[in-house]
């Protein structure tokens, strides 16, 4: 039987939209009880036992068997052969790609990364001083599909920032390691790569083994035994987020070809069955066009079956009655990639408020995005774009307070401090700043 896919149609006018719309938006991010447990059991494990658990695990989930984790660790030497071994054509892609996320987070780094301060009338010092994290994991998936522009993505605003160490794990299940993975990780600049993946990995990282030094943050997306893990260790260490399926909402005013709108909404559905693709347009003929497309398309794709399952069961095709309604539907949805596929983008992109990117035009597909434009496409998923924002050059610095205060600004904030600080009931405090007023 062949495959079909009818994403859900919904029109804004019908009284039932409301209902039918967040129905179709709902998603649970909280791992069952099962994962939590296994997970909960696994770091525990990992950190009693280090290296010795985490073989285990490699040997029990990925059919990769080592004597100790010097075999799963891959040598500078290692990387550089697997770029070597890639065809021209590959490797000049990952370098243009590489060369345009660097030069995008360098502007980032430019605007928002750098140190600053100020003195006051009376000489007082404020300020900021930027300094980049030590050490970071990035957590690379292996699983359904291979990814080597998340190396580059994870690894090169780390770079930038100036971290000094870049750890990367990713699983290679029995033993098959993706040249263009290990590739990117030398062209991205990565210091260390372990060939382990899942909770395990994320607990190494965390926590730390004899081989694996533990790290400050980690970054990158999983399964949702690696999304557990990380929920469970954040405190111990920094994350980027907990990742969402992927999502895409197309904002059309019926002016791109209907083939380019279906594409792009098959390009997130092959992520994986949970994947949302929502396409929001006030035209009910271009609609009618773009289902049509679906079904001449979706036969050509290798990964149909995963394309035609998200579709149905998490794919929208709604009608609205302007596009100003679909910017008002869009903000609430908050979306992790939102393409603007309009003649004049540029009038709907003031009204759009919450999204983890926003592709402007018709020519902007959403996998450009993904691979090489320059911008990270480590977004925020799930509506968290209404609080969040997307793996940059500041997600691997921090920030600490500069304060020198003059022998004049004492006297003006000794006596602010101390009345504060009776008020609060702490005398030692209002002392001390006391203490520092003339007599």
């Amino acid at each position: 039987m062949s495959l079909s896919a009818k994403p859900l149609r919904l029109c804004t006018a019908s009284p039932a939209f409301e209902a039918d719309f967040q129905a179709r938006l709902h998603w649970s991010a909280q791992a069952d009880a099962a994962i939590e447990q296994s997970v909960a059991d696994i770091l525990a494990d990992v950190q009693l036992r280090g290296d010795a658990a985490v073989l285990d695990y490699t040997a029990r989930w990925d059919r990769v068997q080592a004597a100790s984790m010097a075999q799963l660790e891959l040598t500078q030497a290692d990387l550089k052969a697997a770029f070597d071994t890639l065809p021209a054509a590959q490797r000049e892609a990952l370098q243009a790609a590489a060369v345009r996320v660097r030069s995008y987070h360098e502007a980032q780094k430019r605007a928002s990364g750098e140190s600053w301060s100020y003195r006051d009338a009376d000489g007082t010092l404020l300020g900021q001083k930027v300094t980049p994290l030590d050490r970071v994991g990035i957590y690379v998936p292996g699983g359904k599909a291979t990814y080597p522009s998340s190396v580059l993505m994870n690894a090169i605003p780390a770079h930038v920032a100036g971290v000094g160490e870049i750890i990367m794990v990713v699983p290679t299940p029995r033993g098959e390691k993706n040249a263009m993975v290990l590739a990117a990780a030398y062209v991205a600049g990565v210091t260390r790569v372990f060939t382990i993946g899942g909770a395990q990995a994320v607990a190494a990282l965390a926590y730390g083994t004899a081989t694996i030094p533990a790290v400050h943050k980690i970054t990158g997306p999983g399964n949702a035994y690696v999304a557990a893990a990380k929920r469970r260790v954040f405190g111990a260490v920094g994350i980027d987020m907990i990742a969402g399926p992927s999502e895409i909402l197309v904002l059309a005013d019926g002016s791109t070809p209907p083939d380019w709108v279906a594409m792009d909404l098959f390009s997130q559905a092959e992520h994986d069955e949970l994947a949302q693709s929502i396409l929001l347009c006030p035209d009910a003929a271009y609609i009618d066009a773009v289902q049509a497309a679906i079904d001449r398309l979706l036969p050509e794709m290798p990964r149909a079956d995963i394309i035609a399952k998200s579709l149905n069961d998490r794919g929208a095709l709604i009608l609205t009655r302007s596009m100003e309604e679909g910017c008002a539907i869009s903000n609430r949805i908050a979306p992790e990639h939102l393409e603007v596929s309009s003649r004049d983008p540029h009038r709907w992109e003031p009204l759009l408020k919450h999204a983890g990117a926003i592709f402007l035009g018709a020519y902007t597909s959403e996998s450009l995005g993904d691979y090489c434009a320059g911008p990270n496409h480590v977004l925020p998923t799930s509506g968290t774009a209404r609080f969040s924002s997307p793996l940059g050059v500041y997600d691997f610095q921090k920030r600490s307070s500069l304060i020198e205060v003059s022998q004049a600004g004492a006297q003006i904030l000794g006596v602010i401090a101390a009345e504060l600080a009776y008020g609060e009931g702490l005398q030692a405090h209002a002392r001390a700043a006391l203490m520092r007023l003339k007599p």
